[in-house]
């Protein structure tokens, strides 16, 4: 069946990745599915990683069987994302690319998060993150590839009701910068990528359930809080890929932002955020005790998190 066709910016058209291998973790669906299908169509091979079986399997089934390989993968488990990848590498013969991008998040306030639900979101996001790039560190040092890790804006601009989320992009961010300086000399280069909101299943389910975050949104700024299409994020992936760059911004703004990082966590704005968590934060809290669960519907209903998580909020980017 052949790629669906996906818009692609100009820095992307004119360059190509042709007879690469890219390992992409949270493939199933979001920004991992829409990078996966621009990447196929630059003539990428693929290994792709998710814990949700059945969309991963279709994807692979778009893109080709014999351009892709799917496996149901959870990020935490590192026997079973070395051994995925070890699949993958005798398949394709290395790889050159690595998106880790598989993620979680979690409902409400840090007051009200179960604490099993704080700890699998930094196991998957955290953790995860450095099963994916740890697996596949030898293929990529022999290559001399590329690791991209995908943080988010939240690493430096707090988003209400996603302190659990929040904390660990931000080690995600740190991460990135440690690892460049343990391989950066044996010609690897890694990168890391921060975005504000995506229009992916993840937050489509949030604005479905937790209207009062999005009313906190509105607080901002028109330019923070816009919806940016999926496949805009997976260009700038794509383009970092082809560049091997240090950062990814979405929109390229939020590099302002991350400078900022000092004046956005100083008492200034610990006020304003004060200020808009005291409107706000108390209605999220009481529309997650509404909903009687704290993750998605889709999520509880796929029923891939454990009885002692399950709180949590599955994203595939």
């Amino acid at each position: 069946m052949p790629v669906p066709h996906i818009a692609r910016s100009p820095s992307t058209k004119r360059m190509s990745l042709t007879g690469k291998v890219a390992l992409i973790t949270g493939a199933a669906r979001g920004i991992g599915r829409a990078t996966a299908l621009e990447l196929a169509r630059q003539g990428v091979d693929l290994i792709l990683l998710d814990i949700d079986e059945t969309p991963l399997h279709e994807l692979a089934d778009t893109i080709g069987q014999d351009r892709a390989v799917a496996q149901p993968v959870d990020v935490t488990d590192f026997d079973a994302v070395q051994r995925a990848v070890d699949e993958g590498v005798a398949r394709f013969g290395g790889i050159d690319l690595v998106l880790a991008n598989a993620g979680i998040a979690s409902y409400g306030s840090l007051q009200q998060v179960d604490p099993a639900v704080f700890a699998r979101v930094v196991d998957v996001n955290v953790t995860g993150v450095f099963h994916t790039f740890r697996a596949a560190l030898p293929s990529v040092i022999e290559r001399r590839g590329y690791i991209l890790m995908v943080s988010s804006a939240a690493a430096f601009i707090p988003l209400m009701g996603q302190s659990p989320y929040n904390a660990t992009k931000a080690a995600i961010d740190h991460m990135a910068t440690s690892l460049r300086a343990e391989i950066g000399h044996r010609c690897v280069a890694v990168g890391v990528a921060h975005m504000l909101v995506i229009d992916t299943p993840l937050v489509q389910d949030v604005a479905a359930d937790l209207p009062s975050f999005f009313d906190a949104l509105e607080e901002l700024p028109a330019s923070m809080r816009a919806i940016i299409p999926v496949e805009d994020c997976a260009a700038a992936m794509v383009n970092g890929m082809v560049r091997r760059s240090r950062r990814i911004y979405v929109p390229r703004w939020i590099a302002v932002a991350a400078w900022l990082k000092p004046v956005l966590a100083s008492r200034i704005m610990d006020r304003k955020y004060g200020d808009i968590s005291a409107r706000h934060l108390g209605r999220v809290d009481a529309e997650v005790a509404g909903l009687q669960r704290s993750t998605s519907a889709r999520n509880m209903a796929s029923g891939h998190l454990p009885s002692a998580a399950e709180g949590a909020h599955e994203e595939t980017g």
